[in-house]
């Protein structure tokens, strides 16, 4: 790892609840075989949407996960964000969270929380009896902050608890936020990631929002939850009995007014991240990108080739894997990087969105050289 003059905040654990499955194991052996989790939607997530195919759970059963007890009003979104950061937890051995609860933060990505839910309880309103005649048990979980708040209590996690919504970058501004919490000392350890989930409702929404638009192509949804434990540095996670995974060496971000903009500002945004790392492009041997499609994936790729400057590192592209998971992407991009560790020294994480903006996270495997 290239030496710095302050601690690198490093991913230490990983989870995920994604197309391929509730077991985290299940998305890193399907990953590794490019197996497409692309199928029939069930009859309860395509509804009367105009989607047929789709990246979904499968078998996913929250109360079987979690228990019944709290569960009861959790809807999808919310029991996908809660059983994802108990697999890490568990993953990361006993007593992180009891043993300093206010040394562990959250920080969750979203789009716009449960939009299905969101629906649900605005339609209620409008077709009762009276507007108030509502299901209350509903209300706790339809804020943009609730999975990250219902996560904290179910999982006694006391430090800073945030939620980041950025589009396909979400991602990537989570992990950004965690880094900047854990330099400032406001705790020791973040569980940093995202979530997204299918329903007829979000695919309404995607469905209206690209069609009169080539930025974006239009494709399957997919659905799930990737979280990483980001830990402020690799000192402390080997104290704990765990091992530095990837190191975060810096992420940056830029912001483009016309698709024309989008391939500089992608550009710029990696160069940005390796100037901040003090490494050169062929460094680099691994680069996961959003891979959207459309204008803004040709932009992408442009900018990619540009700043690299030739230089052609292997790619893992997930969207035609899993589906686009939206503000989820960036989170299983970065998941993919670190499950792609290896012989990889360096690897680059990009995307893009459609409103306007570009990142890179630049992640670095533990022993790699200056």
């Amino acid at each position: 790892m290239p030496a710095r003059t302050a601690a690198v905040p490093v991913i230490s654990r990983w989870a995920a609840i994604s197309p391929y499955g509730v077991d985290p194991a299940a998305f890193r052996d399907g990953l590794a075989a490019a197996r497409s989790t692309i199928r029939a939607l069930p009859a309860e997530l395509r509804g009367d949407s105009p989607m047929a195919e789709g990246g979904w759970v499968p078998d996913f059963d929250v109360q079987a996960l979690l228990g019944r007890k709290g569960t009861r009003s959790f809807d999808r979104f919310t029991a996908f964000s809660v059983a994802t950061m108990g697999l890490v937890l568990a993953d990361a051995g006993p007593g992180l969270a009891a043993a300093d609860p206010e040394a562990l933060g959250i920080v969750l990505g979203t789009g716009h929380g449960s939009v299905k839910t969101q629906m649900d309880f605005t339609r209620e309103t409008l077709v009762s009896a009276k507007p108030y005649h509502v299901d209350v048990a509903s209300i706790p979980v339809s804020g943009l902050n609730a999975a990250a708040g219902m996560s904290a209590i179910r999982h006694t996690v006391q430090g800073p608890n945030v939620t980041v919504s950025g589009g396909a970058l979400t991602g990537l501004l989570a992990l950004n936020y965690a880094v900047r919490l854990l330099r400032r000392r406001h705790a020791d350890a973040i569980i940093v990631g995202a979530v997204e989930e299918y329903s007829p409702h979000r695919a309404w929404l995607e469905h209206h929002s690209r069609a009169n638009s080539d930025r974006q192509a239009p494709g399957p949804l997919g659905e799930g939850c990737a979280v990483l434990l980001v830990e402020s540095s690799e000192e402390r996670a080997v104290a704990h009995g765990r091992r530095s995974l990837a190191g975060v060496l810096a992420s940056r971000f830029t912001a483009f007014a016309t698709p024309d903009e989008a391939p500089e500002a992608v550009a710029r945004a990696v160069g940005a991240a390796l100037d901040a790392a003090g490494v050169a492009p062929p460094m680099v041997d691994l680069v996961v990108p959003a891979d959207c499609g459309g204008t803004l994936g040709a932009a992408e790729d442009f900018g990619l080739r540009k700043a690299l400057g030739g230089h052609a590192p292997r790619e893992v592209r997930l969207r035609a894997l899993i589906g686009d998971t939206s503000a989820a992407s960036a989170a299983f991009q970065l998941t993919a990087a670190v499950l792609n560790g290896g012989a990889v020294r360096l690897a680059l994480v990009t995307s893009v969105d459609p409103g306007g903006t570009a990142g890179a996270t630049l992640l670095a495997r533990p022993d790699a050289g200056s």
